[in-house]
């Protein structure tokens, strides 16, 4: 038997995510939640939709989250860390509120949060907890016993986020053509945001141009490019690209867009890419048809030999990191001390934000979030 892990104060794990349709029928409402609080057509919601009907109206990040979770218990079983995990999304079943009613009901009092985001942002965590105030919100209007909540910190530079990822450029390079391999550029690709929303990302103190949301992926993209050339031998050239922008054309958004970026590395002579989605946890929808559907038929056209590495998933070192935070923050919690655990040049992130970190673009309702607020 393995020894026991404390956890205590907290009695139960949450993974909040954001929920994806199962179905082609559930897509325009699935769709209606995440845009909840703008008027919106269903014809416009159908056209959005789209992606996902070429999926069969299915989004793989429901089951990717149910393996996660099937590794995040097993991986506390197999360690001796009496933690039970549940599950709730921001936008579709699984919903938020019905699971922390249901944590409410089955005694849990106090309360960690994994959420599927590892960066700083406004919709990667503010809103989140905004989500989890509302959810309280409806609970306390029901009469239930509110539990306290605490989020984990950004795990962006965690080992155990990162390594897998390391693993996953190497077979990507070792997937190309030997003749392309050693000259092949790195683009490491993350969602899009308006600058607006990077240049407030993180504490007040790193606001600035790309604020904590860009600095924390080049942070990463830099550990995982010198842990590439240790394993290989080559220093690949790289640079940080974005993707799946949403949202009225005049606004700046980050960029370069990745297709605009293969364009650029076929016209500089660049013999292939890795396109490497660090920014995002799970092969959900904006992987599968951003990267692997609609870049990889820009690569086709351009002649460019692409290959597209793999998110961390359900990785097992990933559910390690994920028993080392919730060690760390419980040892915090009742005041000894913790080395927290980080890779690269910006350490460890905060437990609590501060006052000003990653603010709403502009003042609206806490529930009508989306994963886009800019759109």
């Amino acid at each position: 038997m393995p020894d026991v892990l404390d956890a205590s104060p907290y009695d139960a794990l949450l993974l909040l995510s954001f929920g994806g349709p199962e179905g082609p029928d559930d897509v325009v409402p699935f769709l209606e939640n995440v845009t909840r609080g703008r008027d919106i057509p269903k014809e416009r919601l159908k056209e959005v939709g789209q992606h996902y009907f070429l999926f069969g109206g299915v989004s793989p990040i429901n089951d990717q989250n149910r393996a996660l979770l099937d590794a995040l218990r097993k991986d506390f079983a197999e360690h001796g860390l009496d933690l039970p995990v549940y599950w709730g999304n921001r936008n579709w079943a699984p919903y938020l509120t019905d699971t922390l009613r249901e944590m409410v009901r089955d005694g849990r009092r106090r309360i960690l949060v994994l959420a599927t985001s590892a960066y700083a942002s406004y919709s990667g965590c503010r809103q989140y907890r905004e989500n989890l105030a509302d959810s309280l919100a409806a609970l306390e209007a029901e009469g239930l016993e509110l539990p306290r909540i605490d989020k984990l910190r950004h795990y962006f530079n965690h080992p155990g986020f990162v390594e897998p990822m390391v693993d996953g450029v190497v077979r990507s390079l070792a997937e190309l053509p030997e003749e392309v391999r050693d000259g092949a550029h790195i683009a490491f690709c993350t969602h899009s945001i308006p600058t607006s929303a990077a240049d407030t990302s993180g504490p007040v103190e790193e606001h600035g141009d790309g604020g904590a949301y860009v600095r924390q992926h080049l942070d990463v993209a830099q550990v995982i490019a010198d842990a590439v050339r240790e394993r290989t031998g080559v220093d690949h050239p790289w640079q940080l690209v974005y993707q799946s922008r949403s949202g009225a054309p005049h606004i700046p958004w980050l960029e370069p867009d990745i297709c605009d970026h293969l364009e650029e590395r076929r016209a500089a002579g660049v013999p292939a890419v890795v396109m490497a989605p660090i920014g995002f946890v799970s092969d959900h929808m904006e992987v599968l048809y951003d990267l692997d559907t609609e870049a990889t038929a820009k690569a086709e056209e351009l002649g460019l030999p692409v290959r597209r590495s793999a998110t961390v998933g359900a990785d097992p070192r990933f559910a390690a990191a994920v028993r080392d935070l919730v060690l760390e923050r419980s040892a915090a919690e009742r005041g000894r001390e913790v080395a927290p655990c980080a890779l690269g040049a910006l350490g460890a992130s905060h437990n609590l934000c501060p006052v000003g970190c990653c603010p709403a673009r502009a003042p609206r309702p806490a529930a009508a979030g989306a994963d886009s607020p800019y759109a």
